[in-house]
């Protein structure tokens, strides 16, 4: 089964913005905050606070030149993953525009000389206020919901005067979501496997409900069903007796966690009983130019991986083949099979129930 990337980008909703005249014209985005932020020009210059947006402004420019300041977390993530090969100098960028709470550290944040400043939305003043108050230029974005993903890639790169790049990729993400939600509609629910996200699962293990969660979003996408569900709120904590009584089909470890490995399961005395872990079928989310896990410019893979592995009956994605041809839109890089396999931790878990299929031919 194979994806194109889209040729033709009309047609593509994108509400929140407004036309895009000539480039020597301002630049207006109606951001996630209901604010109208203005550019003079195409921004040369940005520094993201939240996590996710560092790797989506690399990926909507294609390179890192216009990255001048970015999260220490979203930095850990390219360091450890593929994109830290792709583009070694994004080591150089400073990450240490913000402390842990998000909360700006002005001083180092204007140090940046940034033109556009990403920032949450919906998260109080404490987070906005500092960064207005330099004089900075702040656009606010809010997460959690492919919508959302969609409208933000579509900000960011309206703000660097590429907005027909954000229409490519999104075209993608509606095409391949349309397909599996096509192939996946007449699924029984007899035949949808139960499948539990952990968030965390060292320290912690921890869950979250369907309710705006991603992982929810994408385990219904594929024709399986969220095991934790009736969870009340987001990265709750629960115990390994809770996962016993739901009993899942799979168990998806999160990639955000370096050390965490299918051990954590296996060698559990409770979880190792479950189905998930009787019938190998606990599988860590892959790390590439962004973490898999949540929603980011690589989701389609992630979507196309899970899809592959609940049910390789409908599903036959060409991963491998896939992954390739988004790398080189994204990033304009020529993945290697040593590439692939470390992004989807073949050397880990290759040995897991349908996961053979993920290997190079």
């Amino acid at each position: 089964m194979t994806i194109r990337f889209p040729i033709a980008i009309a047609g593509i909703a994108l509400a929140i913005l407004q036309p895009i005249p000539a480039r020597a014209d301002p630049i207006t985005i109606t951001d996630h905050e209901g604010r109208i932020v203005t550019l003079a020009k195409p921004a040369e210059r940005i520094a993201s606070i939240p996590i996710p947006m560092a790797s989506t402004i690399i990926a909507m420019d294609g390179g890192t030149s216009k990255l001048v300041g970015m999260n220490p977390t979203a930095k850990s993530a390219i360091i450890e993953g593929v994109l830290g090969k792709i583009f070694p100098e994004a080591k150089d960028i400073p990450s240490d525009i913000t402390a842990p709470n998000f909360i700006p550290n002005v001083e180092e944040l204007a140090a940046t000389n940034p033109e556009l400043v990403i920032q949450w939305a919906d998260r109080g003043p404490d987070l906005v206020d500092p960064i207005v108050n330099a004089g900075l230029t702040a656009l606010l974005i809010s997460y959690g919901t492919e919508e959302k993903a969609k409208q933000y890639q579509a900000m960011v790169a309206t703000a660097m005067g590429k907005p027909e790049r954000a229409a490519m990729i999104n075209g993608w993400r509606d095409q391949v979501a349309a397909d599996m939600a096509a192939r996946s509609k007449d699924i029984p629910a007899e035949k949808k496997p139960k499948v539990l996200y952990l968030g965390r699962a060292l320290e912690a293990l921890t869950a979250s409900g369907d309710k705006g969660n991603y992982n929810a979003f994408y385990i219904n996408l594929v024709g399986a069903t969220s095991a934790s569900a009736d969870v009340q709120g987001q990265g709750t904590t629960i115990s390994p007796e809770q996962i016993a009584e739901w009993n899942p089909d799979v168990i998806l470890l999160n990639s955000f966690e370096a050390k965490l490995g299918l051990e954590r399961v296996y060698d559990d005395p409770i979880l190792s009983l479950t189905k998930a872990a009787q019938a190998k079928r606990v599988y860590k989310l892959p790390l590439g130019g962004y973490r898999w896990d949540p929603p980011n410019q690589e989701s389609p893979l992630t979507w196309m991986w899970l899809a592959n592995l609940m049910h390789p009956d409908i599903f036959q994605y060409d991963l491998r083949g896939e992954m390739k041809k988004a790398y080189k839109t994204l990033y304009n890089y020529d993945l290697t099979d040593e590439d692939i396999d470390g992004i989807l931790w073949i050397g880990m878990q290759g040995d897991a129930t349908g996961y053979a299929q993920f290997k190079a031919k």
